[in-house]
């Protein structure tokens, strides 16, 4: 109920019971009623206040009943305003602490500021150190790739070393054995050798007769030397002859070569011997590296050298014969073998030196091959003077 609705209605209401109060008055007065022993007049007056009384009890019971804030207002005034006290001072206390806070802020503020100025050159170390380590990561994985690789290379270099180093006992073992003359041909030795490119098939034959009777001849000049080849010492399959003639009908650019099929002494009646039919192709370049070999510092002996010069060499015709070359043996001027096998043994003390087996020329399958010993260091080698022995 509003405020206005309520005080209209305690007038109407204190003006109702006025009335009646005034009218209850002048007819006790009239009667000349007696309450409790007091006069009649005494009577009325109690009446008349009993009625004004219940005038204010009634008017505040109804105030009470229609307003809560009144009746709030009325018994709780204290407890509201003890609260009201408590909020003030909490409200004060809040405040001092948001003082507070807002200071503490501001100090957080500029240590934070701070803070972002101090970190900027430590982001930027960390974004260098990462890419440092990304970089360092990529080199060490590419090392890694690099070390298997060469690894790998070092396997097939070492393959390589022992693949030699058996080429190279089973070339001394044969040497050894023709300086003692107990093997005239060893196996595997070629006795004839011809490039052939037919023109008609029909030629075939032809060949492979003349070719026979060269391995014959020469089969027979070093097993019975200084006897007449009158007779045939070669003995072939007649099978591989037919199948070798079969092949040599194809067209193309071949090498046959007749070969001893196994190692044979000086003075035997026969030799056994085997075809060998491969396609005609370039195996040495001009200029090629055949076999390289380094003369330490203190190597100065000239048999010393010329041994290590004899191994460069062998291993020179070793990788010819891998590429696939049919000739016994390379060319070389001994004169030039000799000429740096003295300037070798008089080079200055210390002084390593690097030597190499060049092709000089282009050679096929059947062809003979020309190599030089070349001495590849800063140095030239230098060239017999006038005061030393030829």
């Amino acid at each position: 109920m509003s405020g206005w609705l309520l005080i209209l209605a305690l007038l109407v209401l204190g003006g109702v019971l006025s009335t009646l109060g005034d009218r209850l008055g002048s007819r006790v007065g009239k009667a000349r009623l007696s309450l409790l022993g007091m006069r009649p007049r005494d009577t009325a007056v109690v009446i008349t206040v009993l009625t004004g009384s219940l005038i204010s009890a009634i008017s505040l019971g109804l105030m009470l009943l229609v307003s809560e804030r009144l009746r709030v207002g009325l018994f709780q005034l204290d407890q509201l305003e003890a609260r009201l006290q408590q909020g003030r001072k909490a409200l004060e206390r809040s405040n001092a602490e948001l003082g507070k806070a807002e200071a503490g802020r501001s100090l957080a503020q500029k240590r934070v500021q701070d803070l972002r100025r101090e970190l900027a050159p430590l982001l930027a170390q960390r974004a260098r150190l990462l890419a440092d380590r990304d970089r360092l990561s990529s080199e060490v994985r590419q090392r890694d790739a690099e070390i298997v690789r060469n690894e790998s290379e070092l396997a097939g270099v070492r393959g390589q070393i022992a693949n030699r180093s058996r080429e190279l006992r089973e070339l001394e073992t044969n040497l050894i054995a023709l300086r003692r003359g107990d093997v005239v041909i060893s196996s595997g030795q070629p006795l004839a050798t011809a490039k052939v490119k037919l023109e008609r098939p029909a030629q075939a034959a032809e060949v492979i007769n003349a070719l026979l009777q060269q391995a014959n001849r020469t089969a027979f000049a070093r097993v019975l030397p200084g006897e007449t080849a009158n007779r045939q010492i070669l003995l072939v399959p007649r099978s591989d002859i037919t199948k070798l003639e079969t092949l040599l009908k194809q067209p193309g650019s071949w090498v046959v070569s007749l070969r001893s099929a196994a190692n044979v002494l000086r003075g035997e009646r026969q030799v056994l011997g085997f075809p060998d039919l491969r396609p005609n192709r370039l195996v040495v370049q001009q200029g090629e590296v055949l076999a390289s070999t380094t003369i330490e510092g203190d190597l100065r002996d000239s048999e010393q050298i010329s041994r290590r010069l004899n191994l460069l060499l062998a291993a020179a015709y070793a990788r010819a014969q891998r590429q696939g070359t049919l000739v016994d043996g390379l060319q070389f001027d001994i004169g030039r073998v000799n000429q740096l096998v003295r300037a070798l043994s008089e080079r200055p003390s210390g002084q390593v030196v690097q030597l190499e087996a060049v092709a000089m020329g282009s050679a096929e399958t059947p062809d003979p091959i020309a190599v030089d010993l070349r001495w590849i260091n800063a140095t030239p080698t230098p060239t017999p003077g006038p005061g030393r022995r030829p």
